[in-house]
């Protein structure tokens, strides 16, 4: 076997022919975003745009550097540095891999909070970008608001100045912008979940009135966090996919990224201090991304969710092996065109019926390898923000539910830990032992399921849902799981 390129800015002439790489001059690039977070979905999403962006030859004062405040982040941030902060993007196209050197980062920071704080306060840095999960937003499980009263938001309140978090690191850097006269910079969050921007903003504003009262009111004036939805399958990448890089393109990346080839990026187009012309690389700015978002989380998460449970009772792993099953991606179609798009708000020049065909092909690439049980984990929060304000909806309009409950129930009888063949089923979810609990339990008792308020809300007492549940966990207990997706794709759950 021929010996593997290693990757590095010297090497970038020596790789194979097919492999795209940067053509502009990267010596040329100066920062104008830092962005925290810098994992697998970042550099397979925005960094691949911005990328695009600088292959044109202009905007190159937009590079961006790199942080992190997870200590876990160190080896990425080493691995990074060995190689110039280059990355290869391998594309999963079931056609065919190809792959591209992503050159848009310029520098990873150390993982200190100080260091992050003074980056921030140079000028030049007018976008300050985010992927740091769900849980690095400090959401209150119970309100939906600010949970103040976390650990990590506590140390900072009592040590301020050596901030440990990053809200904590942007709050400390805004405010010395504001007493230096600088310009602000935008907080553009990309992280995938709804109203990223709003849910920015309240965390900011959150801490900002506690640890720098005095500059509170000029972050909530100055500062822009813009709403965004963002879009790209991009597996965990390991040692096999790094012998993938190896074997495929004769290239060694100590952290390849491997990802699906579409991407998609909507983004409000409010800005604090500017920003780069990414519609040119296929950004969508917009005006309000919330019926964007909606779609996304109603078909292709909504989708996600229905293929889940059906999967996995029928036994698949694979995800592309669910969807080669003609009755599961039947019930999945049928589910997203009668119930699910109807619930849409338009949006002008977009074809949702056209986007659930893509989003079905997406979930069929057999190359991604996603699996079933990824998608079944953590149903007791999924559920709730992916299922049930549809069902809530068609419900108010007084229109059929029958394919919803029915995926309700599938949920119910995959937490009961078996298949109907009789096989164990891992059940993750931090409400593991009360879902399973109560899911046998509505073997004869529906309502223990439906009785999980935390869970259901208001759809706990709703009788009209309770009778769809109830009929479709009846014919799932003696038709079992294919008797009762045929009964639905037939017209027979109504």
């Amino acid at each position: 076997m021929t010996p593997c390129v290693p990757l590095s800015h010297t090497t970038l002439n020596a790789l194979r022919s097919e492999i795209s790489i940067p053509r502009y001059d990267r010596s040329s690039l100066t920062g104008g975003i830092l962005h925290i977070g810098v994992g697998n979905f970042h550099r397979a999403h925005q960094a691949t745009y911005l990328d695009r962006l600088f292959q044109t030859g202009d905007n190159l004062d937009w590079g961006i550097i790199g942080a992190s405040v997870q200590a876990e982040d160190a080896a990425r941030r080493e691995d990074l540095i060995g190689q110039d902060c280059l990355s290869a993007v391998v594309e999963l196209d079931p056609a065919g891999y190809t792959a591209s050197i992503c050159g848009s980062m310029i520098d990873f920071l150390p993982i200190d909070g100080s260091a992050i704080v003074a980056a921030l306060v140079r000028p030049e840095i007018r976008i300050v970008s985010l992927t740091i999960t769900e849980g690095g937003y400090f959401i209150d499980e119970g309100t939906g608001g600010f949970d103040i009263g976390h650990a990590g938001i506590q140390a900072d309140i009592e040590n301020p100045n050596r901030p440990g978090t990053v809200f904590g690191i942007l709050v400390a850097a805004l405010a010395q912008r504001s007493a230096a006269g600088l310009p602000p910079f935008t907080i553009l969050s990309c992280d995938n979940i709804p109203h990223n921007g709003a849910v920015t903003r309240q965390s900011l504003l959150g801490l900002a009135e506690v640890t720098a009262p005095h500059a509170v009111d000029w972050i909530a004036d100055r500062v822009q966090t813009p709403n965004g939805m963002v879009d790209c399958i991009t597996p965990a990448a390991g040692e096999r996919e790094r012998e993938l890089v190896e074997r495929e393109f004769g290239l060694f990346d100590r952290s390849p990224v491997i990802c699906e080839p579409f991407r998609q990026w909507v983004l409000e187009d409010r800005f604090s201090n500017g920003r780069p012309p990414l519609e040119q690389v296929g950004v969508e700015f917009v005006t309000d991304v919330a019926p964007y978002e909606l779609m996304k989380l109603r078909i292709l998460n909504g989708g996600h969710a229905a293929l889940a449970y059906a999967g996995a009772l029928l036994g698949y792993h694979y995800v592309h092996d669910a969807m080669r099953d003609q009755l599961v991606r039947a019930f999945v179609d049928r589910l997203i065109r009668r119930e699910i798009i109807p619930t849409l708000t338009p949006i002008f020049g977009v074809d949702f019926h056209a986007y659930l065909a893509s989003v079905l092909e997406r979930f069929s690439n057999p190359r991604i390898g996603d699996t079933i049980p990824r998608l079944c984990l953590d149903g007791s929060n999924r559920q709730p923000k992916f299922i049930l304000p549809t069902v809530n909806e068609r419900l108010a309009a007084r229109e059929s539910i029958s394919g919803l409950a029915l995926e309700v129930a599938l949920w119910c009888r995959f937490c009961t830990g078996t298949r109907d063949d009789g096989s164990p089923i891992a059940v993750e979810d931090e409400e593991a032992e009360r879902l399973m609990e109560n899911a046998r339990r509505a073997d004869t008792e529906p309502s223990a399921f439906l009785g999980m308020t935390d869970i259901f809300g208001s759809l706990s007492s709703n009788r009209t849902f309770a009778d769809s549940f109830s009929s479709a966990l009846e014919k799932l207990k003696n038709r079992g799981a294919v008797g009762a997706l045929e009964a639905y794709v037939n017209g027979g759950l109504q």
